[in-house]
């Protein structure tokens, strides 16, 4: 679970810039996208877990997935957001 104490020290791997929790409604959104086979990750792999929350990089193109609890801040497992996977 991610603590507003600990929020502030969580860096995008990629880029170094801030993260923040993604809002109800961009969860929705992806985990829609995971249930109709569209979301990818920054492999262009398909995503077929669903999530119960993310953290989103300041350009908000990528969502690292939290589940169980846990964020995910590897780079190639990050959720696209946009509809292009070779943004980064």
């Amino acid at each position: 679970m991610i603590t507003p104490d600990i929020l502030p020290i969580l860096r995008c791997p990629a880029d170094g810039g801030q993260l923040t929790l993604a809002d109800g409604e961009l969860v929705e959104r992806i985990n829609a996208a995971i249930a109709a086979g569209s979301a990818r990750d920054h492999l262009d792999e398909r995503v077929t877990t669903p999530i119960e929350g993310g953290l989103v990089n300041s350009s908000a193109n990528r969502l690292y997935p939290i589940r169980d609890g846990i964020p995910t801040l590897i780079v190639d497992e990050a959720i696209v957001t946009t509809g292009n996977s070779d943004e980064q």
